[in-house]
């Protein structure tokens, strides 16, 4: 990669990185990451503001919009740079996810010409994402920044369906056989996971199942002695051959006493390999001297809240996912450097087909 491109060196690129890995920016405190971002793109000539959601939004060619989240997960990591073998290896909170990515996207949004957006909330309720979604017209095309490491390009996501159980049964002798609150939310979430099981789950792909996880459960006699209560938060992921509708009826169904209310639903998301966005990765990676991968995700990103736009789209993003929220977080300057160049090839191709 050449030292100096459109204004931005390859130290720079570095230096906002590390910048924004030093500063921490857990979902709800991202502001002074987004001020360093509008500050980025200001000094190299490109407005960009805050919006009402907190969202770093740098507008300019909307035929690719590259957009990757700011917030990351609590935790500290001490920030330094380890020499590993002939690399350089950043380690930090939100090396990773997503701010590997989100300074990648920045720098070749600059270098390219084309919009960009850093939202906010990924890591809970995408409130961000959402809001881009309600407050923008769709982009021609859109690249969402998560770790796929440098070769590789995702195109599917599970979606998500997240509620609280809550049950009361009246106080008794614990001699006694009858449930009490605690005893129906284990059994309830027994029956769900029995209902949403795959027949051939042995041979089934995580990918294409329904998975059930607990989150957190609370229970106990009331505090006025009277009652035993109990609370169960719960997700089920939800593949992209059903709807969370569907996924929402089959754990209702299984309900005998106590209430659910679902609070978080998050469609699945699976884009065609086969448009000239995802062909312009594949060449990008080929020419960068890799052997482009083909991912499906596990999770949830902002990419299920941009299925939206209906136009077409892929997850990218320097990083090895395993080390999502982990605490040996790190990534890679070598690969750093190498997804900014791919992006670069890829808004040049997809210019170049207009």
């Amino acid at each position: 990669m050449s030292e100096s491109v459109s204004g931005v060196s390859t130290g720079q690129a570095r230096d906002l990185l590390v910048s924004l890995v030093e500063t921490p920016s857990p979902t709800g405190e991202e502001e002074e990451c987004a001020e360093q971002l509008v500050e980025f793109f200001e000094t190299h000539g490109r407005e960009a503001t805050i919006d009402e959601a907190g969202n770093v939004r740098a507008p300019a060619d909307d035929s690719l919009l590259l957009t990757s989240h700011i917030d990351t997960v609590p935790g500290e990591i001490p920030v330094w740079v380890e020499e590993e073998g002939s690399e350089e290896v950043l380690w930090g909170r939100g090396s990773v996810d997503a701010t590997g990515p989100l300074a990648a996207m920045a720098v070749a949004a600059v270098r390219t010409g084309v919009s960009f957006a850093g939202v906010v909330g990924e890591e809970t309720d995408s409130e961000g994402a959402r809001h881009l979604v309600a407050t923008r017209e769709s982009p021609g095309t859109v690249v969402n920044g998560e770790p796929s490491g440098w070769d590789g390009v995702t195109f599917g996501y599970r979606g998500l369906l997240a509620g609280t159980y809550v049950a009361t049964s009246e106080s008794g002798h614990t001699s006694r056989p009858e449930n009490n609150a605690i005893e129906d939310a284990m059994e309830w979430w027994h029956r769900v996971g029995t209902a949403v099981a795959d027949d051939d789950e042995e041979w089934t792909p995580v990918f294409e199942r329904v998975t059930p996880k607990a989150t957190a459960i609370a229970g106990g006699v009331s505090d006025d002695g009277l009652s035993v209560e109990a609370t169960m938060d719960v997700q089920l992921r939800v593949p992209p051959g059903l709807t969370t509708d569907e996924v929402r009826e089959m754990a209702d169904g299984e309900l005998d006493g106590g209430t659910v209310r679902w609070h978080d639903e998050v469609s699945p998301v699976m884009t065609s390999p086969r448009t000239p966005l995802a062909s312009a990765f594949r060449a990008a990676i080929r020419e960068a001297g890799g052997e482009p991968r083909s991912l499906r995700k596990t999770g949830t990103s902002d990419m299920n809240v941009y299925r939206a736009w209906d136009c077409p789209m892929v997850t990218y993003g320097p990083g090895d996912s395993d080390l999502d929220h982990a605490p040996d977080e790190r990534l890679s300057l070598i690969e750093f450097e190498r997804s900014i160049g791919v992006l670069e090839t890829v808004a040049e191709r997809l210019a170049e087909d207009e």
